[in-house]
């Protein structure tokens, strides 16, 4: 089990996902939040806007806020390292630094086989 920390840019809610006009990659990235976290993963998200005292907490977070500023955010952290800063990573990044499972084939609905064969279970063709 690993531990996920997002340090996001100053929004309007814990999510982003919020107002007139929603960055898409908000929706997919906590949809892959609460996947990852599904995996027995604990996930652990802040905003700049809504828990500034968690950014000061941080060393490394205050590091690269005062070498880079904002433009640095969103900051992931696993385990207390940064895997990555100034994007929000995908689905597969997450699971490789988490060590969770994928399925290739996980956005595809399975299809009921019948017994048999195509053709039933007379083998006719």
């Amino acid at each position: 089990m690993k531990t996920v920390q997002i340090y996001d840019k100053p929004m309007c809610c814990s999510t982003g996902i919020c107002g007139p006009q929603v960055d898409p990659v908000l929706p997919r990235f906590a949809s892959d939040l609460d996947w990852i976290k599904a995996q027995g993963n604990v996930v652990e998200r802040y905003s700049l806007s809504q828990n500034p005292e968690e950014f000061a907490k941080n060393e490394e977070v205050k590091k690269l806020l005062g070498s880079e500023g904002v433009e640095c955010l969103p900051l992931v952290m696993i385990d207390g390292k940064v895997v990555s800063r100034a994007t929000y990573p995908s689905r597969d990044e997450l699971a490789q630094w988490t060590g969770a499972q994928t399925s290739v084939q996980s956005n595809v609905l399975p299809v009921a086989k019948k017994p048999g064969g195509c053709c039933g279970s007379t083998g006719c063709c």
